[in-house]
């Protein structure tokens, strides 16, 4: 292998399709364990290999290429709608299990089928099986796959319905306290006959919604006006009461006034009476008076008295002239009061004016919260009737659930009659007899054993007389080589009869011979190949396989090819129909030219 890699930069194979020739190369990897660098050439015969291959596409494309050729579904195996994994759709390399026979595959008592050894690759090909059998076809995958989508959206609905019938219970309890708080603002008249229908209740609330509400008169306007007259009123009688209290106060500084006077002239008429003694005195002195006491001159005593005289008269003058109060102060007076009259009597229309408006704006500010609340009512009660509606449309969700029900059931009364499992059943029957048929001509013990393929465990059984033993429990490397042999070749044949398969028309065995011509398990690169020494049981039995071989590929009207790369010479399976040598790497020949080397 190290040799030929060294050698090789390009590794290729010609396959040939329905639409043509096709050669599919892949770079050499180098150091790494593999690459994605493909050349692809395709054309209707390919009868040259290009002398520069260069790199042209990627193996991805040249996988989703052979998924076309092959006619696979782009559907896959889930029910869920999940793909991915083992439910992903079948892919071209899937079918390589059925194909190819390696040469730890080829007599492997354990592994029936090429990379089944791994899980996931054991697990997608029992998946698949069905599928390559013919069982589940492309139609019946696609009405599983609608089954499975239809399945999927009628649980939803259904969640979706029970949903809204837990919400339209709940909805029906609103719906009687939103006819009740209805009744309560007036909007309804009360029951007459008990308790409303649901569609009663429905039909009274939506007319209530349609309803242009007349009955609520107040608005804001109205109430805006009244409220703007209450503020006149409240500034007019702010004006009056400062014109009122400006008015007391010119009164009572004008009766202080009165009063003032009053009391200026009876203190000067008092003055007045206390010196009257001076004007008697004044009428009775001569001015030659002496001290009745001492008999001395008394000439001080006239000047006393003549100011004391004249004390009195300028009384008597002032006093006579503060008791006139003028007639204009009486008038003003009586204006004052007048006009404090006036107010006062203006200030009380306003008061009353204001009480009666304040009142009434009571009112309207009452009417108008009633409004409002009606407004918030049947505002709230539109929304609620609308998403009734919405969730009303059980009905329709109920047509859908039902319908949705109806499809489902149907298509499973249609995948039922399909009957996969008869199908599937029919099928191996096929494969099984096709095998059953092969075996008599191989090397095997139990020739007349009935031989089934069993797609579950992946494996063949062979039925006895008295039991039923698997691959792993039946001894001899030819048995397990002969029931490798006959099963690929019989699942062959099988697919041969289908009018269209996805497997490949062709098989590769690598070594089937080993198990008669043992070679060393480690061969070093400078180890002299030794040819193997036949035993003429030997011989027959590789000869009975080559045999078989060439029958099935003989039957297969060249729709079927089987390659096989062993070291078995000529002598073994020369001269045998439809074996046909490709080439022989012995006496110095080898699959890597010695000029590539040179």
């Amino acid at each position: 292998m190290k040799t030929i890699r060294d050698a090789c930069q390009w590794f290729g194979i010609v396959v040939k399709t329905e639409s043509g020739e096709k050669l599919l190369a892949r770079l050499e990897p180098g150091e790494h364990r593999c690459t994605d660098d493909m050349f692809l050439l395709e054309a209707p015969e390919i009868t040259a290999i290009p002398d520069e291959i260069t790199k042209n596409t990627t193996a991805d494309n040249v996988r989703h290429l052979l998924d076309e050729v092959a006619g696979l579904s782009n559907l896959d195996f889930s029910e869920r709608g999940e793909s991915g994994g083992f439910e992903a759709r079948p892919s071209f390399r899937d079918l390589m299990a059925l194909v190819f026979q390696p040469q730890n595959v080829v007599a492997n008592p354990e592994v029936l089928f090429f990379k089944t050894d791994h899980y996931e690759h054991r697990e997608k090909l029992r998946r698949i099986f069905p599928y390559v059998l013919g069982a589940i076809t492309p139609a019946l995958l696609a009405k599983q796959h609608e089954l499975g989508r239809l399945r999927r959206e009628l649980r939803r609905k259904e969640s979706e319905l029970t949903k809204a019938e837990a919400v339209s219970a709940e909805w029906t309890g609103e719906l009687r306290a939103k006819v009740s708080e209805a009744r309560e603002l007036g909007l309804l008249p009360p029951p007459e006959n008990g308790e409303l229908s649901r569609d009663q209740m429905l039909d009274a609330l939506d007319g209530l919604v349609k309803k242009t509400d007349a009955t609520i008169a107040v608005s804001q306007s109205t109430v805006s006006a009244a409220i703007k007259e209450l503020n006149g009123l409240e500034d007019e009688e702010t004006a009056v009461s400062h014109e009122l209290t400006a008015l007391r106060r010119r009164l009572t500084e004008m009766t202080r006034i009165r009063e003032s006077a009053s009391s200026y002239g009876d203190a000067l008429r008092i003055q007045r009476d206390r010196l009257q003694i001076a004007d008697w005195l004044g009428q009775h002195a001569s001015g030659e008076e002496d001290c009745p006491i001492c008999g001395a001159r008394m000439e001080s005593s006239s000047a006393r008295l003549a100011e004391m005289v004249d004390s009195l008269h300028r009384i008597e003058k002032e006093a006579g002239t503060s008791q006139d109060i003028p007639a204009a102060f009486e008038r003003e007076t009586e204006r004052v009061q007048a006009a404090l009259s006036d107010v006062t009597e203006r200030l009380k229309a306003i008061r009353i004016r204001k009480d009666a408006l304040s009142q009434r704006s009571d009112e309207a500010r009452t009417q108008q919260f009633q409004a409002k609340k009606v407004e918030r009512f049947v505002g709230n009660l539109e929304n609620a009737l609308q998403l009734h509606r919405r969730l009303g449309e059980d009905a329709e969700l109920r047509a859908e659930v039902s319908g949705l029900r109806a499809r489902v059931t149907a298509l499973q009364e249609e995948l039922a009659g399909q009957n996969l499992e008869a199908r599937k059943r029919r099928a191996l029957k096929i494969v099984n007899n096709n095998a059953a048929r092969l075996i008599p001509m191989l090397d095997c013990e139990r020739p007349e054993d009935p031989v089934s393929l069993d797609i579950d465990d992946l494996t063949v059984k062979v039925t006895g007389a008295s039991r039923e033993d698997y691959l792993s429990e039946i001894g001899s490397g030819s048995n397990w080589l002969s029931y490798h042999i006959a099963v690929f070749l019989g699942l062959q044949q099988f697919f041969l009869t289908l009018k269209h398969s996805p497997v490949p028309g062709f098989v590769v065995m690598d070594q089937p011979s080993q198990v008669y011509f043992p070679r060393k398990l480690v061969v070093r690169e400078d180890d002299e190949l030794q040819e193997p020494q036949l035993r003429d049981e030997d011989i027959a039995a590789v000869h009975k396989a080559f045999r078989v071989l060439g029958d099935v590929v003989g039957s297969g009207g060249g729709r079927l090819q089987v390659i096989v790369l062993d070291h078995a010479p000529r002598e073994v399976w020369g001269n045998i129909p439809n074996v046909v040598a490709f080439e022989e790497w012995r006496e110095g020949r080898k699959l890597v030219p010695q000029e590539w080397l040179d």
